[in-house]
């Protein structure tokens, strides 16, 4: 008898022991909520990540609300898709800004000679006029300009308030780690530009520790324009910015009829004809029409578009230099001087329809 309950005293025990090992076992908790263990990122010969001192950066924000994705082969993308990844290049532009034209250059060039080396340069084309929404407008002027890398619509301003950007072009050099480390508003610069990228890459040969060499020296590409001088201000036809319209009445909006005054001020806009004046543009409601300005500067430049094809003769100090026809909405190159200079332009615009955004300077 004693046998037989000493026996019992022994299974029991056995089994309590083994019901105390299982509780200790990891379960779901009573929530269901299962334990999710995180796992630093190793490195091929290396056990010590670098850490980059992200003092005062920011992190960059994503894109948001796009409209539409050029060059991605139809998929969208995220900067969330590069970060940890790639060394990424934001800029913020917009295809009938002169300034932007002048900057493609460089980031076409920076993309082709660091693609390989981690970098991916993302255009965000915010638009400043309403034509500059349409996508076979956008597209067919990111074929003119040469932009093989991706380009993000941002018709909405998503990402351009996201940023809380105010400037067309606008860079910003966003790091391994997601941090902007780096940002150049305007033209100019690119020596800092291109050395900023390539510190970012050579901090991500470090973090990925990739073994790789950075490519030294700085791009010179071909097409770039350098002697940019330009005294006069960007100057507005559409009632919503028309400060420096000279004659007529500005701010406002409707059809006005316009005569050419005796006296002229330099940087100041001159209209005959008669004219409907829209938010954003002017259109010639008259068979023929007139245009003139006293400007400083190298070259002059026109945003304008047409109902139809209008033929506009550029005179410049009294002599016919040029004649273009507008049609497509885009910049128009009006003159291209040796040298800068003050210069009275006439255009003598041949017909209805044509719409007048800005004269702009290089």
């Amino acid at each position: 008898m004693k046998k037989n309950i000493i026996l019992v005293i022994v299974l029991c025990a056995i089994v309590g022991a083994i019901f105390f090992i299982e509780s200790k076992v990891a379960h779901p908790s009573a929530s269901n909520t299962p334990v999710v263990t995180v796992t630093a990122p190793t490195f091929a010969t290396s056990t010590t990540p670098i850490t980059i001192d992200h003092t005062g950066d920011s992190l960059a924000k994503e894109i948001t609300d796009p409209s539409g994705f050029i060059n991605t082969d139809g998929m969208p993308i995220l900067l969330s898709d590069y970060i940890g990844k790639k060394v990424i290049l934001l800029d913020f532009w917009t295809y009938s800004c002169i300034n932007c034209q002048r900057t493609v250059p460089y980031l076409e060039a920076w993309y082709q000679k660091y693609k390989d080396e981690g970098l991916v340069v993302i255009g965000i084309h915010t638009p400043e006029f309403a034509f500059e929404k349409i996508y076979a407008n956008v597209a067919a002027a990111v074929q003119r300009l040469g932009i093989t890398f991706p380009v993000v619509m941002d018709n909405d301003y998503g990402t351009w308030n996201a940023y809380d950007n105010h400037y067309w072009p606008h860079k910003y050099l966003i790091d391994i780690d997601g941090y902007v480390t780096y940002d150049q508003i305007g033209e100019g610069n690119y020596a800092e530009d291109e050395q900023a990228i390539q510190k970012a890459l050579q901090e991500r040969a470090q973090v990925l520790n990739t073994g790789q060499t950075i490519s030294g020296g700085l791009v010179n590409p071909s097409n770039a324009v350098t002697d940019i001088e330009a005294g006069s201000p960007e100057t507005y036809f559409g009632s919503a910015r028309n400060e420096y319209l000279g004659n007529g009445t500005q701010g406002v909006s409707g059809v006005q009829t316009f005569t050419m005054p005796q006296n002229e001020t330099s940087n100041m806009l001159y209209l005959s004809g008669t004219w409907d004046v829209e938010s954003e543009y002017a259109q010639t409601t008259s068979d023929t029409a007139e245009i003139e300005y006293t400007y400083s500067a190298k070259d002059m430049y026109f945003v304008a578009g047409a109902l139809t094809p209008v033929t506009v003769d550029v005179i410049q100090d009294g002599t016919k230099v040029n004649t273009i026809t507008v049609s497509t909405n885009k910049l128009y190159t009006l003159v291209q001087n040796p040298t800068a200079g003050l210069h009275t332009i006439k255009l003598e615009v041949q017909g209805k329809g044509l719409q007048a955004y800005t004269f702009t300077f290089g």
